[in-house]
């Protein structure tokens, strides 16, 4: 028999029975919609973690302080970060350049006008490092054009290090912030009232609006009101609040060196010491993109096996309905195997049939599955947060394990229809 003889057989043998094929395809068709599914959650998840932290170069270093939960409320382990533990980082020789942040809320007047804001106390840095971070951008900008600070600003400039390390009383307003204070009027140079201190408006920032759709109802970028950290510090809080510090070390090469240097330093500020077991019981937490590339990635070595689990479950109930359907096929149709062995068909003409019908199954399964988990994405991004990106390898993958897993279960109901008798095939009713 031909290759077209064996296909056009094979057609002919699930014809003879449409609902017991298509049946026999379910397995197939949801192990290969999951990966299809799964793979594209799991890219969206690592698309999702990239995001929140691409604003950490890989020569910068990220230190926050450790927090515990004491009756309902964070609270820090041990000593606060303080914007003097920054100050004092630029010491060190594997530091190139420290940027600090803390937010607290606060009212902001002006004449009659009475705002509660959020306000956000930055060094002179902050309004770069919100350029880099691409979690907002200038209404209407384009998409893929570089963001520079220069590009947030519509009236004004941005607070100097002399202005920050003096605790200047000046302030940038965002868009909506100006424009609820002061209407129509130009603010730059005016007069508001932070918490009963004044301060002198000295930039107003552009329309922006919020990358990320996610954060859109959530984030009012528009709504900002900016401080010099110093003067945030005195203006907002009691007592020494604990600062956000970002590191960024002279050389990339010696982040490990520049690391371990941070924690020499903060140990020895914060009088930590060793504990039992000889380890330091640090109150701050230092991570870089590294870390977080290094955690992500097992994660998705976890979320890998899962994935493969799951799908191998999938398959294999698949794989064993192929098998149960052909050899119920075999049983049905041992006279007709008899019929051509007696006529001259070979032993390898009959393993090629069957396991052409097991294949021409999976493979129909795997074609269902594929369309299914390719329609199913969007679905799927809407029961995660709208986090799903579709992963093209994983279309010829599932595909192929498809056909495969036809072919593997596919093969002992074939051999066994070869084994058969011509003579005792011919006398089965």
């Amino acid at each position: 028999m031909t290759l077209f003889d064996t296909l056009l057989t094979a057609l002919q043998g699930i014809a003879g029975n449409k609902l017991r094929a298509a049946l026999t395809t379910l397995g197939i068709v949801i192990g290969v919609a999951s990966v299809i599914l799964m793979l594209a959650l799991g890219n969206g998840a690592r698309a999702a973690v990239d995001a929140n932290f691409r604003f950490l170069g890989s020569d910068v270093v990220q230190i926050a302080v450790k927090e515990k939960l004491d009756d309902g409320e964070l609270v820090p382990v041990g000593h606060v970060l303080s914007y003097e533990d920054g100050l004092r980082l630029t010491d060190l020789p594997d530091v190139a350049a420290v940027a600090m942040s803390i937010g607290g809320e606060g009212k902001v007047r002006h004449g009659r006008a009475v705002l509660d804001r959020a306000v956000l106390g930055t060094t002179a840095a902050g309004l770069a490092d919100l350029a880099a971070g691409g979690d907002v951008q200038p209404t209407g900008w384009p998409d893929g054009a570089p963001l520079t600070a220069a590009a947030l600003l519509a009236h004004g400039r941005y607070f100097t290090p002399a202005e920050v390390l003096a605790a200047a009383d000046v302030c940038v307003l965002g868009q909506q912030t100006a424009s609820d204070l002061f209407g129509d009027a130009d603010p730059l140079e005016e007069i508001v009232w932070v918490n009963r201190r004044r301060c002198v408006v000295i930039g107003v920032l552009v329309e922006l609006e919020v990358t990320d759709p996610l954060q859109a109802a959530r984030s009012r970028p528009n709504d900002a009101f900016h401080l010099p950290i110093s003067t945030a510090i005195a203006n907002l809080y009691d007592r020494e609040p604990s600062v956000l510090i970002t590191a960024r070390v002279a050389d990339e090469a010696r982040m490990a060196a520049a690391k371990d240097a941070i924690r020499a330093f903060l140990r020895a500020r914060h009088e930590v010491e060793k504990d039992e077991a000889g380890d330091y019981a640090d109150d701050f937490q230092l991570t870089t993109r590294q870390d977080i590339l290094g955690a992500q990635q097992e994660a998705a070595r976890t979320f890998a096996f899962l994935l493969a689990a799951m799908a191998a479950v999938s398959l294999l109930v698949g794989g064993i309905g192929i098998m149960n359907v052909m050899l119920v096929s075999v049983t049905e149709r041992t006279r007709e195997i008899g019929i051509r062995l007696a006529v001259g068909a070979t032993s390898r003409d009959v393993i090629a049939q069957f396991v052409l019908e097991a294949v021409l199954i999976s493979g129909l399964g795997g074609l269902l599955g594929l369309a299914i988990g390719v329609l199913g994405i969007p679905l799927a991004a809407g029961l995660n947060r709208g986090v799903a990106l579709l992963a093209p390898r994983s279309l010829p993958l599932a595909f192929v394990v498809a056909l495969l897993t036809g072919l593997v279960f596919g093969l002992y109901p074939a051999v066994r229809a070869a084994r058969l008798d011509p003579i005792e095939a011919l006398r089965h009713e």
